[in-house]
């Protein structure tokens, strides 16, 4: 059986950004962390991406301690993986911080181009 190279690379993803973690505990969990997102969602290991954002949050004129989010930047794979992947972060991540907010911006392949191509 032929696997059409853009269906194969469908799975190319999720972009993970994360605000609010320390950089040490990203790197400690970031091999298991994969390794349970690839069984949930069944693409190569070395399709996911993490990214760790330092940003600088401002509520009044002062600085304050940054709201720890995840952001999960992928091609939609319905609400049960979507589920699964959240509880995936939380488990490797809900001890950092009070609220953890875990949010998914699904991304169309007509609009995701890699190399010149859409997918």
């Amino acid at each position: 059986m032929v696997i059409d190279k853009r269906v194969k690379e469908h799975n190319k993803m999720p972009m993970i950004r994360i605000r609010g973690i320390q950089m040490n505990k990203i790197k400690q969990v970031s091999s298991k962390l994969v390794e349970d997102l690839h069984h949930i969602i069944g693409c190569p290991k070395d399709y996911f991406t993490i990214e760790c954002m330092h940003s600088t949050f401002i509520y009044e004129g002062k600085e304050v301690e940054a709201p720890t989010l995840i952001e999960v930047a992928w091609f939609d794979r319905g609400q049960e993986v979507q589920d699964e992947v959240a509880e995936c972060m939380m488990k490797h991540f809900g001890d950092e911080a009070e609220c953890l907010e875990v949010y998914f911006i699904p991304l169309k392949e007509t609009a995701y181009y890699e190399n010149g191509e859409h997918f």
